[in-house]
């Protein structure tokens, strides 16, 4: 590093220490590491223990604020006066365990780390799980003191990272790792080629490229002792960096890995606020969880729209466009409005994109083909290219009926779309903005 490189990146650091210390909060990372538990009808959340992490490499704007609710939240408050110092919200592969047909006759447990600015003296903390109807199911608030001499300090050691993208200093952007999965030593600079590849095809989407000034993405070297990634269904469980696997939920095509402590514990130390995880895989596979991370395989023809459709999910809180002809009624009803930005059971939808469609417009949109399973006819692709861009559509959100989205098709719905639609490249920005400006 040059020296002019060293002072610029010291004196942006100057000037954000009076912002974090104005908030009540210091340049540090409180790592919150909890276990949520429970079955299909209960929920419940349990302190493990508490990190701390030199430098803060979450938003410095908007921090008592919410974007979206997600299937959780988390809130920072004075102790002594009880004032908002942060708030975040997430979604967990615990609460989509819980409407499984598993959670009806199992109790299991799942692990979940949060990362808050430390705050400055002691304050509360509180994490709140909702249900489908939106309504709280299990909160906890616990107390953080910051000379707690139990808050154990770790990230002095982070392994090798690199910027694949730059787009400036951590304070001013929105810091993504990449990790590798099943990737052995003498496969890192695959990985490296593989963490390029996502990130030009994430910043070939709308609003991304307009706005790849206010991201970093770092590629972060996590060798495994095996490549691939496991597959149950084959038998196949691999010695990897992530512990990743197939068949989540016993759905053949789920990847993710439930051992996100490990994951965190790895790269404490490198600036990070969101995670995508690139699997070294020929299956097809991969998820994306709110606030949480997005996991894809890197060998797969499909590879760069998926793994923009799952940091849809992970970054920007889309939920899946796409449907099938039975119902998941336990995802979404009739009496709820979804949290989710680019879904709606009219319940209210004038919270949504009701002032995107132009005046005219027939609603629901009568779609003269279904939705693209396969590549359309020259007649097909002619009555889709007169329906208009932006409107509703019946089915999404895995449900045929009930559930609404905002175009006929958009990268959360298919991997041939080119693009995100209308609704979700809005969506998109507002979230970037909320990062990285201050709202008034």
């Amino acid at each position: 590093m040059t020296m002019k490189r060293a002072f610029f990146l010291l004196a942006a650091f100057m000037l954000q220490v009076p912002v974090m210390k104005a908030a009540g909060l210091t340049d540090r990372t409180l790592r919150v590491n909890y276990v949520f538990c429970g079955s299909s009808s209960e929920a419940a959340i349990y302190l493990d223990d508490l990190n701390v992490i030199e430098g803060w490499a979450g938003r410095r704007v908007n921090m008592k604020d919410l974007y979206l609710e997600g299937n959780g939240q988390l809130l920072m408050t004075d102790f002594e006066t009880g004032d908002t110092l942060y708030r975040n919200a997430f979604s967990t592969l615990f609460q989509e365990w819980q409407l499984t047909e598993e959670a009806t006759q199992v109790r299991r447990s799942f692990e979940n780390v949060f990362l808050l600015p430390m705050p400055e003296k002691k304050a509360n903390v509180s994490v709140t799980l909702t249900d489908s109807y939106r309504k709280v199911v299990a909160s906890m608030t616990h107390t953080v003191d910051p000379g707690d001499i139990l808050i154990r300090p770790i990230g002095q050691n982070p392994p090798k990272w690199e910027y694949v993208h730059h787009g400036g200093s951590s304070a001013d952007c929105i810091d993504v790792v990449i990790l590798p999965e099943g990737y052995t030593q003498d496969e890192m600079e695959k990985f490296r080629k593989d963490a390029r590849t996502a990130v030009s095809s994430i910043l070939s989407h709308s609003p991304f490229d307009r706005l790849k000034d206010r991201f970093n993405f770092i590629a972060v070297e996590l060798p495994s002792k095996e490549s691939d990634a496991s597959d149950p269904k084959t038998g196949s469980w691999r010695n990897t960096a992530l512990s990743s696997n197939y068949s989540t939920f016993y759905t053949d095509r789920y990847l993710t890995t439930s051992r996100v402590r490990q994951m965190h514990d790895l790269i404490a130390g490198v600036p990070y606020e969101h995670i995508i995880i690139l699997a070294n895989c020929n299956v097809y596979g991969g998820g994306g969880i709110f606030n949480s991370y997005t996991l894809t395989t890197a060998n797969h023809s499909a590879f760069e729209p998926v793994v923009v459709h799952e940091f849809g999910h992970s970054f920007g809180g889309l939920a899946d466009e796409y449907y099938y002809d039975d119902q998941y009624e336990q995802y979404y009803n009739d009496s709820t409005e979804p949290w989710e930005p680019n879904l709606t059971t009219r319940v209210d939808f004038a919270s949504k994109w009701k002032d995107m469609i132009p005046a005219g417009v027939q609603q629901p949109v009568p779609v003269p083909v279904k939705a693209p399973t396969s590549p359309m006819n020259d007649a097909q692709r002619k009555a889709v290219a007169a329906l208009p861009a932006t409107g509703l559509y019946e089915g999404g959100g895995y449900m045929s009926k009930g559930v609404w989205r905002g175009s006929f098709d958009c990268r959360m719905h298919t991997n041939s779309c080119e693009a995100f639609c209308p609704v979700c490249q809005r969506s998109l920005e507002r979230i970037i903005r909320f990062y990285t400006e201050q709202m008034r």
